[in-house]
């Protein structure tokens, strides 16, 4: 799970400009990368680890380049269509929640790693696409890290996130689909929405 916390944090957006002008998928993600680091560099607050700070950063800056609901239906599965509209859009929600404080926690482990990019394999009309690279540390094996995109009416939106070859969304599969069985769909969205506040709480208490 380091791995893809320390992934998670080369995905804030440079400013809105960027997804005006529509580059491509793997050239967003460069200057993502190029300009998350130079932040996390230059702000003393975001490397003492201010959580205030660091959620009010993710949140602002980390969800527009994300398609949750894509996210949410396939960390589900079947389960997806079990759920009635009211239900999905809960399920969204808390997992939108979940993992924001999740990749809040990524700010804090980033440690000089350096990222090196793949060429893009991609055709002009592709709608999905999956932006390749490796996190390269010192003294340790490269990690590879990949990002599956798809091509939306608002820009590149990133749907999983792959580190060493595993997805991010598979490592909620099993635990949301072992959860709709033991407890249904409503159980899912409580656990998830028990998770979030325990997070919360622990925020509130480091600040």
């Amino acid at each position: 799970m380091k791995f893809f916390l320390i992934s998670l944090l080369f995905l804030l957006p440079i400013n809105a400009s960027i997804a005006q002008d529509a580059p491509s998928p793997d050239t967003l993600v460069k200057g993502i990368t190029q300009d998350v680091i130079s932040m996390i560099k230059q702000d003393r607050e975001i490397q003492s680890g201010n959580s205030k700070k660091i959620a009010d950063l993710v949140e602002t800056k980390v969800l527009p380049h994300f398609n949750f609901a894509r996210m949410t239906q396939i960390a589900m599965a079947v389960n997806w269509r079990r759920a009635n509209p009211e239900q999905q859009k809960q399920l969204v929600n808390e997992f939108r929640t979940l993992l924001v404080r999740t990749y809040s926690n990524a700010l804090g482990l980033y440690r000089d790693q350096a990222i090196d990019f793949k060429p893009l394999r991609a055709r002009a009309e592709d709608s999905e696409v999956t932006v390749r690279s490796e996190i390269k540390q010192r003294s340790q094996q490269a990690v590879t890290l990949d990002y599956d995109m798809e091509k939306t009416s608002s820009g590149w939106k990133v749907y999983d996130v792959k580190v060493g070859g595993v997805s991010l969304i598979s490592t909620y599969r099993d635990e949301f689909a072992t959860q709709v069985r033991d407890s249904g769909i409503d159980g899912l969205i409580k656990s998830l929405s028990n998770k979030n506040q325990q997070l919360a709480t622990k925020v509130s208490k480091s600040t």
